[in-house]
């Protein structure tokens, strides 16, 4: 993956009068991996609703925090000043991604949630993992 696929097509400046609502206003807005972690967001939060709904208040708090950590990681990194300085940042995006994986496989090992619920976010874990790491190899090149 190349930097420009990773990072999208530039940066916007500040909202500029006539400036579409649907253009980004920050980095990571057009970075691929970005996108792709904030749209599992939703499906990971809902398997949390179920961990909700089931009382399991801690382990869905727990989920939803590892869950936005990802994106948060991400979207602080690319406001850095240097690419090491990124990186850091998708390292630790990478290892939330990691334990999202390990609290969906627990969840499922103890009953909390069926295998078949998290069996999609797992695969979508592990190519959100290769993303990011594949973006934070340009950075370090």
């Amino acid at each position: 993956m190349s930097a420009e696929q990773g990072a999208g097509s530039g940066e916007q400046g500040a909202n500029k009068e006539g400036q579409k609502m649907s253009e980004a206003m920050f980095r990571f807005e057009n970075m691929q991996i970005w996108e792709r972690a904030a749209g599992s967001s939703g499906p990971l939060f809902r398997l949390a609703e179920k961990l909700d709904e089931r009382r399991y208040f801690r382990f869905a708090e727990q989920l939803r925090s590892a869950t936005l950590s990802i994106t948060n990681n991400i979207a602080e990194g690319s406001g850095s000043v240097s690419d090491a300085e990124f990186a850091s940042f998708l390292n630790i995006a990478r290892r939330s991604v990691f334990e999202v994986a390990n609290m969906l496989i627990i969840f499922a090992r103890e009953g909390y949630l069926q295998s078949s619920e998290i069996a999609p976010m797992l695969g979508e874990l592990a190519e959100q993992s290769r993303m990011i790491y594949s973006f934070r190899q340009t950075l370090k090149s």
